[in-house]
């Protein structure tokens, strides 16, 4: 809605001027954020060595080398071109992380452990939301910064290239 587009670009606004003020507080609470997050999946990726682990009957070594040969990409040249190659296809990886995350979660649902079930809950989140969350945040930023005259959502802009033109027609 036209209310919610104003809103967050005021709230972008304010971010921006706030990090145009503050840069040193800007840089340090997006580090600090990107820490945050970082731990959170190294975390969840020790969660889920010791699930496959405990489920094969094998040391968290081991299942982290099967896991690591799973999800392996390794350089490839082909045709006189640099591809990579693996075991998963570049298709089937998201969707096999996010089974595997799932499976761990319930395996946590079942021992009723909330910690590691609050960790691999917002790993999972954040897998199936990224992409999106990249493109709105991108979307919106560099609507922000490179602010279009024919934005279609904005009714207050006018296209500067466009001649409005009003035809009467005559009568003989």
């Amino acid at each position: 809605s036209p209310v919610q587009l104003y809103r967050s670009k005021q709230i972008l606004s304010l971010l921006v001027k706030a990090a145009v003020r503050m840069p040193r507080l800007a840089i340090a609470v997006s580090l600090a954020a990107l820490a945050a997050l970082a731990g959170t999946m190294t975390y969840t990726g020790y969660l889920v060595v010791g699930v496959v682990a405990d489920h094969l009957g094998t040391g968290r070594f081991i299942a982290g080398l099967l896991l690591g040969g799973l999800f392996a990409r390794l350089p490839w040249v082909r045709e006189g071109k640099l591809h990579t190659v693996g075991l998963l296809p570049k298709r089937s990886r998201l969707p096999v992380i996010v089974a595997l995350l799932a499976f761990c979660l319930l395996s946590f649902l079942y021992q009723g452990e909330m910690v590691p079930m609050l960790f691999l809950g917002f790993s999972v989140t954040f897998l199936l939301t990224y992409r999106w969350l990249r493109q709105t945040i991108l979307s919106r930023t560099f609507s922000f910064l490179f602010k279009s005259s024919a934005d279609p959502n904005d009714p207050d802009s006018t296209d500067n290239k466009v001649i409005d033109v009003e035809f009467r027609e005559k009568k003989d």
